[in-house]
């Protein structure tokens, strides 16, 4: 397969503003599609076993599903990613009240987040010559209660080896809050599959951040236990139960340098043999079971999603910003340059091949 990048028009907005979609195409056989709407992934195809490739994120065809409302299928999620309490934070002595869009808390932006914005695209050559797409966006002072103009690139890329390449970059005019993700829901045996619960999970993170009520993180580590100790490969359906509000959590990812590449996540599906490893520099991995689809959404293959439908692997900063002890990394100050990359590396496992290694992924040794 020859690598290659391409743009269509996708559709409309009901404000009259027009939205792309952009086809990336690697070499190795991985194939994405961005629209300018929110910046969303609307679909990935990742070989299998089999030879044939399947699209693995949840999502739909049509822009005006996008424009309806969902939960944040594929997005670029911001300005800050992730559930601020009581929807407010402190900043300089001077409190900013933004928008209670879950529950008492703020989510993911806010009601018109950058997941509902559209993004300027354009190609752009690599050395390598792998298909790359930059996304820009504008965000003004005070849009969704956020203080600062931002002027925010997302790159998406597509390498010879089957990643997805997530680099983002970001300035301020003053002092403010930054913390964006990529929220794909994952299925790798098709979206069209109606569950994760037989994929095989691995998060190398011996902490999380307990949460309560509304999903409230209680801002504290605290090991993780039998309920959602990942450090070993873990079958989806028999540890959800055991999670809290079968949700999933928010792991603390460990020290390292700024700016250092680590790996968070791995993820197989035995029966398609697809396996997907997730490795990022930000400090904080959000897994989350898909718990509340509810199979009001129907996908590109014509079936409604319901729980556990799809899992997501979010890499990003503390998210709280109303905790001023721990939000530091999504401080962003005038003058400075936020950077952060995230890699999504697929690859097939064999049904003859071996059982992953500590050796292979620094997976400890498991009974």
């Amino acid at each position: 397969m020859t690598s290659s990048i391409s743009a269509r028009h996708y559709g409309i907005t009901p404000a009259g503003q027009p939205v792309e979609a952009w086809t990336l195409t690697g070499n190795g056989g991985l194939v994405l599609e961005v629209i300018t709407f929110g910046g969303i992934i609307t679909r990935m195809l990742v070989p299998g076993r089999d030879g044939l490739s399947a699209d693995v994120v949840l999502g739909f065809d049509k822009l005006d599903l996008y424009i309806a409302g969902h939960p944040y299928f594929g997005a670029i999620t911001g300005r800050v990613a992730g559930r601020i309490s009581g929807a407010a934070f402190a900043l300089h002595d001077r409190i900013y009240q933004l928008a209670e869009n879950d529950g008492p808390n703020h989510l993911h932006g806010g009601v018109c987040g950058f997941d509902k914005r559209i993004w300027n695209a354009t190609s752009i050559t690599r050395p390598d010559n792998a298909p790359s797409l930059r996304l820009n966006y504008f965000s003004p002072d005070a849009e969704e209660g956020y203080p600062g103009n931002i002027d925010i690139g997302v790159t998406y890329t597509i390498t010879d080896n089957n990643t997805f390449l997530i680099e983002t970059e970001a300035t301020s005019d003053q002092v403010t809050l930054l913390n964006l993700t990529h929220h794909s829901y994952f299925n790798l045996g098709g979206e069209s599959h109606s569950s994760v619960a037989d994929h095989r999970l691995t998060i190398f993170a011996d902490q999380f951040v307990p949460a309560g009520e509304h999903m409230r993180l209680l801002g504290r580590l605290e090991p993780v236990g039998r309920g959602n100790d990942f450090r070993c490969p873990r079958r989806l359906g028999e540890m959800i139960p055991l999670l809290f509000q079968q949700h999933g959590d928010l792991y603390a990812l460990g020290e390292g340098q700024v700016g250092e590449m680590k790996l968070v996540a791995h993820c197989e599906d035995p029966a398609s043999g697809r396996a997907m490893t997730v490795s990022t520099t930000n400090s904080y991995l959000q897994f989350y079971t898909g718990r509340f689809l509810d199979g009001s959404n129907i996908g590109k293959s014509g079936v409604a999603y319901g729980p556990y439908a799809g899992l997501c692997l979010e890499c990003h900063g503390y998210p709280d910003a109303a905790d001023a002890q721990l939000r530091n990394e999504i401080l962003l100050q005038p003058g400075q340059v936020q950077r952060h990359t995230t890699a999504y590396a697929f690859s097939i496992s064999t049904e003859e091949a071996k059982p992953i290694s500590r050796r292979t992924l620094r997976i400890p040794e498991c009974s």
